[in-house]
C-alpha cells in the first residue's frame, strides 16, 4: 500500500486552511476581543474602586454615604457606605430606617465578611425599638448563621439579659455555659461566668441562715420559790458566859 509523503499532504493542508481559515480567524478574533474586554473591565473596575474609596474617605454625613452608594453601588466602598449610613441613622434614632439600610446591604452582599456585623446591628436596633422577641431571634440567628464568627460571642452575651427579662433563667444559664465553653478565648467568657453565678437555678432553694441561740435558764420550781429560810445554827452549850465590863 502506498504511503503519503510530506509533499503529498501539503496540498491537503492548504485545502483545509482555505476551507476553514475564516472560521479559525473568527474564533481567534473573538478570543482577542474577549481578552481585551476583560482587561478593559478590570481597568474600569479598578478605577471605580479607587474613585469610590476616595469618595468614601471624604464622606462624613448620611447624605455623603448615600451619594457614594448611588455613584458606586457595586464597589467595596459602596458596601461599606451602607454600614456607615446605617450607623449614622442609628445615631439619629432612626432605627427603622437603619434596619432597612442594613437589610439592603445583606441582600446585595450576602457573602460579605461583615454580614454578621449587619445582623448584630439589626438586632440592637430592634431592641432599641422595644421589639425584644424579634431582637432575641436576631441575636440567635447571628450565632446560627456564623457560629465561628467574631460576632457570635457578642450575640450570645446580648441574649442573656433578654432571657433574664423573660424569666427564662435556665435558657440564660445555658447561654452562659455555651459562651464559657465554646468561646472560652473570648473576652466575654469571664463576664458570662459572672452572670452564671448570679443566675440561680429555678429549683434551687435558699437555706435559712442558721443562728445559734443559747438555751434559756431553767426557771425555779414552785417548791423552791416558797421554801422557808433555814433557821440559824444553835450556839454551842459549853461556851462561857460573856464577861461584864
Amino acid at each position: 500500500m502506498p504511503t503519503l509523503t510530506a509533499t503529498d499532504t501539503a496540498p491537503e493542508r492548504e485545502v483545509c486552511w482555505d476551507r476553514y481559515k475564516k472560521e479559525v480567524m473568527a474564533v481567534l478574533v473573538l478570543a482577542l476581543v474577549g481578552v481585551a474586554a476583560f482587561g478593559g473591565y478590570q481597568l474600569y473596575k479598578n478605577r471605580q474602586e479607587n474613585a469610590a474609596a476616595v469618595a468614601l474617605s471624604s464622606a462624613k454625613t448620611g447624605v455623603d454615604f448615600q451619594k457614594v452608594i448611588s455613584q458606586y453601588p457595586s464597589t467595596s466602598a459602596g458596601a461599606s457606605a451602607y454600614l456607615l449610613l446605617a450607623d449614622a441613622q442609628r445615631n439619629e434614632k432612626k432605627f427603622t430606617e437603619a434596619n432597612g439600610t442594613l437589610q439592603t446591604f445583606i441582600d446585595k452582599f450576602p457573602k460579605h465578611e461583615l454580614v454578621s456585623t449587619a445582623r448584630l446591628a439589626t438586632a440592637g436596633n430592634l431592641e432599641a425599638l422595644g421589639k425584644k422577641d424579634e431582637a432575641l431571634a436576631a441575636y440567635q440567628r447571628v450565632v446560627t448563621d456564623d457560629p465561628k464568627g467574631f460576632m457570635a460571642p457578642m450575640a450570645l452575651y446580648s441574649e442573656i439579659h433578654l432571657l433574664k427579662e423573660k424569666k427564662q433563667i435556665e435558657e440564660a444559664r445555658r447561654v452562659c455555659e455555651t459562651l464559657m465553653t465554646q468561646y472560652r478565648d473570648s473576652r466575654l467568657a469571664p463576664d458570662a461566668a459572672y452572670q452564671l453565678r448570679l443566675l440561680k437555678p429555678a429549683d434551687a432553694s435558699t437555706p435559712a441562715p442558721s443562728i445559734s441561740v443559747a438555751p434559756p435558764a431553767a426557771a425555779p420550781s414552785a417548791a423552791q420559790s416558797v421554801a422557808p429560810a433555814a433557821p440559824p445554827a444553835p450556839a454551842p452549850k459549853n461556851s462561857p458566859p460573856p464577861k461584864k465590863p
